[in-house]
């Protein structure tokens, strides 16, 4: 039987951020994924400035840099008008050494650290590993993994549970993960169509509004992503089809004729765990927290779920199990969840969604007053840059 001083359940961003930062520290981990590599999904495309800090400080954001977009403005977009609210996040370069977003797939960093765990003496990299349930005692942890042979049990100090949105590590537990669901579907569309060559000024990352259709244009180094709203009576079947695509596109660029290379539908969560912190086991990342993609915070978050255990459980490891500690750890990231990425999140889908005209023109107008205000528009890009969701969960005791 292996025996470690953390298992990581999952082998995404925030699992392989969580793997990393422990061994680097001269912690035993292992890093089970059920599948036959890092997750490749590719949802998250956006790392705000602490995450780049924090990979900095695993010596991956030159890399990240290097291969992704750097994407210091963004844009907030009105269909109907083409007007176009731009922020510039330069201006916050007192308050970070990284003041831009970098626009890259998550896969891309996962795989940069996965590699790194596999060369590093005190990781365990096990793919194919799916969990299957776990129990804890006063002196640690023991879970079972079912793999293509056998079942393996693996003993540890602690767990983490990084295994996503349906987080088996969440359900063993039987933590209550409260929320909701939206009522639509969000649609997905990715295409190498360079979509700048039909907007003036395109941004690497818009947010347009408009009362009938918003949606979200995103640039990563491989494609341009179109996320949009579908309604949920639509089949899956007609979301996914050419003539779906077509009419998109049509109503975008006036041109159906574009070739697509992923299409995926997604159903989406503003959904907190009750706990993040179950004596010696732990939730983090979607896992912990589920919220829709407008803004770029979901990912994010979860890596600084992580950030802000790991110096726990380092030095519990230490020093010896403190509970206080872990509920510190609850404390701070549950209470930052709610109050700031639940709440940021659902603003963002609300200054995009349709409604009366009227509302719309408020909605968009407000967002200009921000803009042309100084002191509004640092508050806003301290809040959008979540530099000011970490201080505000560190001052938490």
């Amino acid at each position: 039987m292996l025996n470690v001083d953390v298992i990581v359940v999952g082998a995404g961003p925030v699992g392989t951020v969580a793997a990393y930062v422990l061994a680097r520290q001269g912690i035993r981990v292992a890093i089970c994924e059920a599948g036959t590599t890092h997750a490749l999904d590719l949802r998250a495309s956006t790392f705000h400035p602490p995450t780049l800090e924090m990979l900095d400080e695993l010596g991956v954001a030159e890399d990240m840099i290097e291969y992704g977009l750097v994407a210091p403005k963004y844009h907030f977009r009105e269909r109907e008008t083409g007007e176009v609210i731009e922020f510039d996040m330069t201006e916050i370069a007192g308050e970070t050494r990284f003041p831009f977003r970098v626009q890259c797939e998550q896969h891309v960093m996962a795989g940069m650290l996965s590699e790194r765990l596999e060369a590093h003496e005190l990781a365990h990299v096990m793919y194919q590993h799916r969990a299957l349930g776990f129990t804890q005692d006063e002196d640690g942890v023991e879970a079972w993994f079912e793999t293509p042979y056998s079942v393996e049990k693996i003993r540890a100090k602690y767990i983490i549970g990084a295994d996503g949105g349906n987080s088996l590590i969440r359900k063993w537990l039987g933590t209550e993960f409260t929320g909701f669901t939206y009522p639509e579907k969000f649609l997905c569309l990715s295409t190498k169509l360079e979509l700048a060559d039909h907007f003036e000024n395109l941004a690497y990352v818009n947010y347009v509004a408009d009362p009938s259709e918003w949606l979200v244009l995103l640039r990563v180094p491989s494609v341009w992503r179109i996320l949009l709203p579908a309604s949920e009576e639509t089949p899956d079947e007609d979301l996914l089809s050419d003539r779906m695509r077509d009419e998109v596109f049509e109503r975008l660029i006036g041109n159906p004729n574009v070739e697509t290379q992923h299409r995926t539908i997604y159903r989406v969560h503003q959904r907190v765990v009750e706990n993040f912190s179950h004596g010696r086991a732990f939730l983090v990342g979607d896992a912990a927290h589920l919220n829709n993609p407008i803004g770029g915070l979901g990912m994010n978050s979860g890596i600084h779920d992580v950030w802000n255990l790991q110096q726990k459980l380092a030095h519990c490891l230490e020093h010896g199990h403190d509970p206080a500690l872990f509920e510190r750890f609850d404390r701070q990231r549950r209470s930052v969840t709610n109050s700031f990425i639940q709440a940021q999140t659902i603003q963002n889908k609300e200054l995009l969604e349709h409604g009366s005209a009227e509302g719309h023109a408020r909605k968009f107008a407000r967002m200009k007053a921000t803009r042309d205000d100084p002191a509004q528009r640092h508050e806003f890009l301290m809040r959008q840059s979540m530099l000011d969701s970490l201080r505000e969960a560190e001052q938490i005791h």
